[in-house]
């Protein structure tokens, strides 16, 4: 029999919105936490949903799983966000998702910029690496990080 504080896994899947493999994959990344009963079937308290709640919350935002264990390690002895802390959290990722809408704006506005000038020349592209000469500033179109426009 389940005790009225503990939820079953399918439980809460169904009220969260989530697969129940999506939530033993919360589980792996150390987002939420349950145990095993006599059983040996998982049990989660009642404020896991309010967990599942912020994660879904903060990756629709865009926020990475790793920034929400972050945030979740933050709080005092692991409990779940209330109010206050939800203010902070959002606080912490309204600076982090400006940070990223200011770098995609300008990687937007580069692209134009170089769709615009027809660097298909291979000319006046900052793409185009002649004789690999950027392999000292590491793999990747390092040019595009520094968002640096035909």
């Amino acid at each position: 029999m389940v005790k009225s504080k503990e939820l079953t896994v399918g439980k809460v899947a169904d009220r969260s919105g989530v697969k129940v493999s999506t939530l033993h994959f919360y589980e792996e990344k150390g987002l939420i936490h349950s145990w095993r009963n006599q059983g040996n079937q998982r049990r989660y308290h009642p404020h896991v949903l309010r967990r599942i709640s912020v994660i879904k919350a903060a990756q629709k935002m865009g926020i990475s799983l790793a920034s929400i264990k972050e945030a979740f390690e933050s709080l005092p002895d692991g409990r779940t966000p209330n109010a206050d802390d939800w203010a902070k959290l959002s606080r912490t990722w309204h600076k982090e998702l400006t940070e990223r809408i200011a770098y995609m704006e300008r990687l937007r506005d580069s692209l134009t910029g170089c769709i615009g000038c027809g660097c298909l020349s291979m000319k006046n592209c900052p793409i185009y690496n002649e004789d690999d000469k950027l392999k000292s500033n590491g793999p990747g179109a390092v040019l595009l990080e520094g968002l640096n426009k035909c």
